[in-house]
């Protein structure tokens, strides 16, 4: 997927709860490639409620929202306060390789 428009800023929303610990890892990964695309405005939401998780359309810690869009959305993937799995070339994680941050990022 090709979120970004040339020339403007992409924000990129870490959505996560502070009982899964998956997601402090793709906040060390996000910060990593960060550094090196000043156009990445990274921003964090806690989501510390189920009523918020419904509210939000939350689909487990972490989620990566790209300008709003879920990265890694899948329609099956259930609503609430969950740790969320990604599948990479490992297998199942707790979160995206490196390598798929990339891609998704550009």
């Amino acid at each position: 997927m090709d979120y970004k428009v040339y020339g403007e800023r992409m924000d990129i929303t870490l959505q996560y709860f502070d009982g899964c610990p998956n997601w402090t890892l793709v906040d060390e990964r996000l910060r990593l490639l960060s550094t090196e695309r000043p156009d990445i405005a990274l921003n964090y939401q806690l989501i510390d409620t189920a009523e918020k998780a419904e509210r939000m359309s939350f689909h487990g810690s972490p989620t990566i929202l790209i300008d709003g869009i879920d990265a890694f959305g899948d329609a099956t993937t259930p609503v609430g306060l969950a740790c969320r799995r990604y599948m990479t070339d490992k297998g199942s994680a707790g979160a995206p390789s490196m390598a798929q941050l990339k891609s998704i990022i550009g």
